[in-house]
């Protein structure tokens, strides 16, 4: 049977050597072996995660204390050095002696016994000399942040470039922090149910805080797994980051029936006009909200829950396996009024012209601010890769735009901290779409009201309490 180290061994390689999602691989692993002690998912949990954190500190390591370089190691071998390493560099709970001792084990158990002389002295080489690892000189900026935050040198000299050194080391440290759980409780749920629910989550040993931007949000910690949270099968509250449900009150909808300004001037059948079917004063038409890029689903059903009675959500993404997984959700949450379809967003869809009263745009992005979730992201991306993202948005935007009536709003947004999927975009779009930048102020809880920027927000982590996330309120002409 399996033992732990096994396991987050073989997590490892599947995410390093296959190219498989992180946050994919550990939910499922950690989904099969639920029946395990809650020590052994934490533990599998935090290595994992933590090798693939701190993965190029570890590789520049293993680089002073190996002869054999790592790209030359066998994968097995490789990843099992990287993840006693980040056993014996970061987790104090765990003496050396062990982390050595299994992972001469486990490389015997596996066909590699004749390498276990070179595991265990790699590894205890390590142990006894970690105070006196050297590492490179502070002059050398981007060699010494890249080493000692992980982060490709690249993007380090990427971002020191277009946010300065101090935003950029906070977003580096903010980056390598434990990130809670943030969820969404529904807006109906009454504050007695929302208490017996805190004393729930108590009593499973989940500390819950509301968040000091929206107090529908909740940041949770110690969380092993959201399926078992109390409330989760009768749909109370829904997974989402408070930035992404930054995008549903940037729409300017409301529970109480407060709508878009646009709106409240008269346009598209407010009360006291006449629309073209007849439809006498002080009737209000269906508002249609369309979400081109809505996996995992949380900006659409947010803003499901806000047009309740009033209006429906059509939810599109390309793919039919993320289609169903947000129909799975959506039906947990019971929204009746929210629409899934498998759509290509950058092909013209001519039913759609000018009928949405709001389009979402949270297009495909480089997911830079999220790294502190998606931990493997930071390895995957590139220069190269961001510009194709940077085209591919540009090339739905010039399709999506047609969907959104005279006078209605598009909210542009990403996961991402960089300048070129995000102002630069907006940007291109006003000056070459018949829209303009509208204050988000209106929208934003106080604590983000001074970070907005005509328009435009952008949060970052390490300084906000959210995600690395940008959005943008564009109002067509």
């Amino acid at each position: 049977m399996e033992n732990t180290r096994e396991l987050a061994l073989d997590a490892l390689i599947e995410i390093l050597e296959r190219g498989s999602y992180s946050h994919l691989v550990i939910r499922e692993l950690l989904d099969k072996y639920n029946y395990k002690d809650s020590r052994e998912k934490a533990f599998i949990k935090r290595t994992v995660e933590g090798t693939l954190e701190r993965l190029i500190e570890i590789d520049y390591i293993l680089g002073q204390f190996s002869k054999t370089p790592v790209s030359k190691m066998k994968p097995l071998i490789k990843n099992l050095l990287r993840m006693s390493v980040y056993q014996i560099m970061f987790m104090d709970g765990i003496p050396d002696r062990a982390v050595c001792n299994e992972a001469v084990k486990l490389a015997g158990k596996r066909g590699f016994g004749g390498l276990s002389g070179f595991v265990n002295g790699v590894l205890r080489n390590i142990a006894r000399k970690k105070e006196q690892i050297v590492y490179p000189d502070g002059k050398k900026e981007e060699q010494y942040l890249s080493v000692k935050y992980s982060m490709p040198w690249w993007l380090v000299n990427k971002w020191l470039l277009a946010y300065g050194r101090e935003k950029t080391v906070c977003m580096l440290e903010g980056l390598l922090k434990e990130q809670p759980v943030t969820v969404r409780i529904r807006e109906g749920v009454g504050r007695r149910e929302k208490e017996n629910w805190l004393l729930a989550l108590k009593d499973k040993g989940i500390e819950a805080k509301e968040h000091p931007y929206l107090p529908y949000a909740f940041q949770l910690q110690n969380v092993e797994g959201i399926r078992n949270l109390p409330g989760y099968a009768k749909g109370m509250f829904a997974v989402q980051d408070v930035s992404s449900m930054l995008v549903g009150e940037a729409t300017g909808l409301k529970r109480e029936g407060t709508l878009l300004s646009s709106y409240e001037r008269g346009i598209t059948g407010r009360a006291g006009s006449k629309s073209e079917e007849g439809t006498e004063s002080g009737l209000q038409e269906e508002l249609l909200a369309l979400d081109v890029c809505a996996f995992p689903g949380g900006k659409a059903m947010h803003i499901a829950e806000k047009l309740t009675g009033r209006g429906r959500v059509i939810a599109r993404d390309i793919s039919e396996r993320k289609a169903f997984l947000m129909k799975d959700n959506i039906e947990r949450m019971g929204y009746k009024n929210l629409e899934i379809q498998v759509f290509d967003a950058s092909c013209p869809d001519e039913k759609l012209l000018e009928q949405a009263d709001v389009v979402i745009a949270d297009l495909p992005c480089s997911g830079l601010g999220v790294i502190g979730k998606k931990r493997d992201i930071k390895y995957r991306i590139n220069q190269e890769a961001i510009c194709q993202l940077e085209e591919m948005q540009r090339q739905i935007l010039d399709v999506v735009w047609r969907y959104v009536k005279p006078g209605g709003v598009l909210i542009y947004s990403t996961c991402t901290v960089n300048p070129g999927e995000n102002e630069k975009m907006v940007e291109w779009f006003t000056r070459t779409h018949p829209f303009e930048k509208k204050s988000l102020t209106p929208y934003l809880p106080k604590a983000l009201i001074d970070e907005e920027n005509e328009g435009t927000l952008q949060l970052f982590p390490g300084i906000h309490e959210t995600d690395g996330f940008f959005l943008a309120r564009l109002e067509r002409i």
